[in-house]
């Protein structure tokens, strides 16, 4: 019988894959140049038509494409090009089946490519070793995973491919398992710790402090300003631009995430590696508390492995299955997103955050066009599961945080998925800036420190009524009677804030100096211990003068009146873009940056103000004409209409980069984790020459 060591080599010449137990072997030969291939810690051994002759002496040595190191014995065969360019094999192979025969480092054609056999038939007169299966099924490459409850070494090598999905997806693991050492004592925290972690700030504020004693007021302004705690997530620790090793983590609620990602044929090359590369990211900085299931999708959906911890072994599992993907066949955003659901709602157990991430680059060709007649935004919701919609969902709300890749996606398709399930649409105009909007998003995902909020407002004068509550694109109602209206804020992100609207009416004084308006009551749940807190205002009061005086209007007050006027004006010249009245759309726009010039904001040099100006600006040039609108024009504007209704940070055109002023609700988790993407693509700096953007 051949030996392990002797099936290995077999197998390293057949282009195939081989699993290499850990026991040691008696004649196994002593380490040479080959033992490279062979890590001593249960990975896998590939093999490839050509392997470097020589490793890097560095442990800060990475792949230009996923990040990870490149040193011998990590069990990764690796690529070097006549351009001297080096990759993992696994990371570069695909690119090259799909014919992309260029260097993404330094664009340079290459005449010697890496290659990987197609025949999975043994040699003459040797036994057959359980190939690797290179079958695409429907776009999606068989994928090798290994369950960390059981024990691989027992495991046949077939067992670590990648199995049917299942009916039910119960298979997650669960959260009973205790982390390492060394990351229990990094999300050790004190009951006080806690405490003054997650208690948010709610302030009221008049549209004037006071008002003339004997006049009365129909539509009295008056805002709500919710503030969340802050985290002490990344507070004491600086960024390491030499590696890529996950942020410290500090206490805070653990995370279920799900990625849709499209792998459809469009998705080939370049855009792949990219997304490959930001995958690996969020997998990076994933706390072992966090879970995390991929779904990939093209013709059809595959679950690339189940809801797992993101433990050392669940990290090192997720990326090579991250790294396996291929890009092959149609977009099916529906069953990407179905299966996605799927994934939450048949969860055993469940970790106090849960959102799903979905990313595509191009248009739905099956759900849409099967579905018979014109392809209006009110189709789009036959893409998203019943259950995903928030307005008619009372027990699943899982947002959904779409991602418009490129210039060629259903910007209005993704803006309604995102709209309709409670999360945001980010527009990734530059390929190259896909890492950065994705570590944007979960800097927010994983600093959650408010959940379920429920905002009531009273009011506390017999002769006031409520009249309405602008609250963007979160619930509302007002009660029959006025007396009394309630807003669902859902989840917030550490030191997020959120204004409402509120419109009252004042009655007119004969007798008192001052009238009291409202108040207010939040109600949420502490994500880390589960408890309801119920926290109430004090009464907001104005004064009631004799003589009017010179009142002004707040700022505070009037800068939230400027969010609300030019979210509106996007919308409407949106609208008229749609229709083909570009001219009209950016007539629209001027109109609102003439009305924000002469406001109290304005004046006071107030930054949203600025950034508002600065955005509505952008928009109009993005309405120059028919082209430039349907490439980037729509998806710029759907993006910034999320970020302003939901008063949360969205990517959309160069909205990541330091000198852009659209900013407005970016959190410092958002901000540092942004920061820690830029210095690890800084730390390779072959990366960031991967694509350049693309001029408008």
């Amino acid at each position: 019988m051949s030996s392990k060591w002797r099936k290995a080599k077999l197998a390293l010449g057949m282009n195939l894959c081989a699993y290499i137990p850990p026991e040691t072997n008696d004649d196994m030969p002593e380490k040479s140049t080959e033992d490279a291939l062979l890590s001593s810690h249960n990975k896998w051994a590939l093999g490839s038509a050509r392997l470097s002759k020589s490793f890097s002496r560095s442990s800060k040595k990475t792949c230009s494409i996923c990040l990870a190191t490149m040193k011998r014995g990590d069990g990764n065969a690796i690529f070097t090009a006549e351009c001297s360019h080096s990759f993992h094999f696994h990371c570069i192979s695909s690119n090259v089946r799909h014919g992309n025969q260029i260097c993404p480092v330094c664009r340079a054609k290459w005449k010697e490519i890496p290659w990987q056999a197609t025949t999975l038939e043994p040699l003459p007169g040797r036994s057959r070793i359980n190939p690797v299966d290179l079958s695409h099924n429907n776009g999606l490459m068989a994928v090798a995973r290994q369950l960390p409850p059981r024990p691989i070494s027992n495991r046949p090598v077939a067992q670590l491919f990648q199995s049917p999905d299942p009916a039910v997806f119960n298979d997650d693991e669960s959260l009973d398992h205790k982390t390492e050492k060394a990351e229990e004592i990094s999300t050790v925290k004190t009951p006080v710790d806690v405490e003054s972690c997650t208690t948010i700030t709610v302030k009221t504020y008049p549209e004037v402090p006071a008002v003339p004693q004997f006049n009365a007021y129909d539509n009295f302004t008056v805002l709500i300003h919710v503030k969340a705690p802050a985290s002490f997530s990344g507070h004491n620790h600086s960024i390491d631009q030499s590696n890529v090793s996950p942020i410290p983590q500090t206490p805070r609620a653990s995370v279920d995430l799900v990625t849709v990602l499209d792998i459809s044929g469009s998705m080939a090359g370049t855009k792949l590696a990219l997304l490959k590369r930001a995958m690996g990211f969020v997998i990076q900085n994933l706390g072992p508390n966090d879970r995390l299931a991929v779904i990939a999708f093209s013709s059809t959906a595959r679950r690339l492995f189940p809801l797992s911890r993101m433990s050392e072994t669940g990290r090192q599992q997720a990326l090579q299955a991250i790294n396996s993907l291929v890009a092959n066949g149609g977009t099916n955003i529906a069953e990407g997103l179905r299966k996605g659901a799927k994934v939450m709602e048949d969860r055993r157990e469940k970790n106090p955050v849960a959102n799903i991430i979905l990313l595509s680059d191009g248009q739905d060709t099956y759900t849409m066009n099967s579905s018979g007649g014109s392809q209006n935004e009110s189709n789009y919701k036959l893409l998203l599961p019943t259950s995903m919609h928030r307005k008619e969902s009372s027990g699943f709300k899982i947002p959904v945080h779409a991602f418009g890749f490129g210039m060629d996606h259903d910007a209005l398709l993704m803006h309604s998925i995102s709209e309709s399930s409670g999360g945001t649409f980010s527009f990734i105009e530059s390929e190259g800036v896909i890492q950065d909007a994705f570590a944007q998003c979960i800097g927010g995902l994983l600093s959650v420190v408010v959940k379920e909020l429920y905002v009531t407002i009273d009011s506390v004068h017999p002769q006031i009524r409520l009249g309405s509550i602008k609250s963007g694109s979160y619930p509302n109602h007002v009660v029959p009677d006025g007396k009394t209206g309630f807003v669902e804020v859902g989840d917030m992100y550490a030191d997020e804030e959120r204004d409402f609207l509120v419109t009252v009416n004042v009655p007119a004084e004969t007798l008192n100096k001052e009238t009291s308006l409202l108040k207010v009551r939040s109600v949420y749940v502490n994500p880390l211990t589960k408890d309801t807190v119920t926290l109430d205002s004090e009464e907001l009061r104005i004064g009631r003068p004799e003589v009017a005086g010179q009142e002004t209007v707040l700022v505070e007050v009037d800068r939230q009146r400027n969010r609300l006027h030019a979210a509106e004006a996007m919308a409407e010249a949106r609208a008229v873009a749609e229709q083909g009245g570009l001219a009209s759309a950016i007539s629209i726009l001027e109109n609102c940056r003439t009305m924000l010039s002469q406001t109290v904001s304005a004046k006071a040099h107030d930054r949203l103000c600025i950034a508002l100006d600065a955005e509505l600006r952008e928009m109009q040039e993005r309405l120059s004409s028919r082209h430039i609108y349907e490439s980037s024009g729509r998806a710029y504007m759907l993006s910034g209409m999320s970020s302003h209704s939901w008063q949360r940070a969205t990517a959309r055109g160069d909205s990541t980069e330091g000198s852009s002023l659209v900013q407005s609700y970016q959190t410092q988790s958002m901000t540092e984790m942004l920061s820690r993407s830029q210095a690890a693509l800084l730390s390779s700096p072959s990366a960031h020459r991967l694509v350049r953007p693309k001029p408008r």
